[in-house]
């Protein structure tokens, strides 16, 4: 609803549709009241609803051309909160920015076009995050360490911090992304493509015993290491030294996702491993690396049980 004087709902739409941020700002704050309720009515955590809200308010913000009515937002944007904290509960890993990645099953050729600049638009924007903010941003949205706690134990903060930032990364998101859609974006899937050969290129080289030197290649020699069970090491050698004796044994593994983003990059891979390898290797593993300088400075790494 409007109010005397200003403008009409369906005339903010035509206005955003066109590139006007101030006119979207300006629904999602109208609508506000109404898609937190709508959270509340489905999460029944002001935390979690709080957390919706701001999901879906991204999610508007790049699908607001896709809205055929105008005199419809209010609705629409409701529904949006309505599917997210449905899909939250019925998974608990909220993956609304990852909506915006292209459609490459897309039958018209134009859509894909438009959801690839959309992918490009989106990775640039979290590209200009802090690097703590990005980090969380990555993990959450673009990987399946989706939950805090698990997001909490990569990044070696407490779970607080992790919500804080994150929530710190949506409000950045939602300023700044509507006045970037005309600049220009590098291709992000160039980039992660990139960033993809150079994790399985460091896999394979663990396979075929030559580790050392694929790590020397694009790692500092004093990288920094923090282990899943705590340890801290400095170094390529104590990772070598692991990973040569989890080769011999039988273990392999094989890179299933990477998401990337300036110079914070998340690998995610799959681990096999014989029976007489014995214990201490889950099947999954998150690496999660920080470069400086174009080599990576720092590793963190997850392990999750089956």
């Amino acid at each position: 609803m409007s109010g005397f004087g200003e403008p009409a709902d369906g005339e903010l739409v035509v206005l955003a549709q066109q590139g006007d941020a101030g006119a979207l700002g300006t629904l999602l704050a109208r609508h506000r009241g109404g898609m937190l309720a709508v959270a509340l009515s489905v999460m029944h955590d002001p935390g979690e609803s709080e957390d919706a809200v701001q999901d879906a308010s991204l999610t508007a913000l790049a699908r607001i051309g896709d809205l055929r009515d105008p005199d419809a937002v209010g609705p629409w944007l409701r529904m949006i909160v309505r599917n997210l904290c449905r899909k939250r509960l019925r998974a608990r890993q909220a993956i609304p920015v990852g909506h915006l990645t292209p459609a490459e099953r897309a039958a018209d050729p134009q859509e894909a076009l438009e959801r690839h600049a959309q992918r490009d638009w989106i990775w640039h924007a979290v590209g200009r995050l802090s690097p703590p903010l990005r980090t969380v941003t990555l993990l959450r949205y673009f990987s399946s360490v989706t939950r805090y706690e698990e997001i909490a134990a990569v990044c070696g903060v407490p779970v607080g911090t992790v919500r804080r930032r994150l929530h710190e990364a949506r409000g950045m998101l939602a300023r700044t992304l509507p006045g970037t859609w005309d600049g220009a974006h590098g291709d992000a899937a160039v980039a992660v493509a990139a960033r993809r050969r150079e994790a399985e290129e460091v896999i394979a080289a663990g396979h075929q015993g030559t580790f050392r030197a694929a790590l020397r290649e694009s790692w500092w020699p004093d990288v920094e290491i923090a282990w899943g069970n705590g340890r801290r090491t400095r170094g390529i050698e104590p990772l070598a030294r692991v990973v040569d004796v989890r080769m011999a044994a039988g273990t392999r593994q094989r890179v299933a996702q990477v998401a990337a983003s300036a110079d914070v990059v998340v690998w995610e891979t799959e681990v096999f491993s014989p029976a007489e390898a014995g214990p201490g290797c889950a099947p999954w593993m998150g690496w999660l690396l920080d470069y400086e300088g174009g080599r990576v400075r720092r590793v963190r790494m997850i392990h999750r049980a089956a």
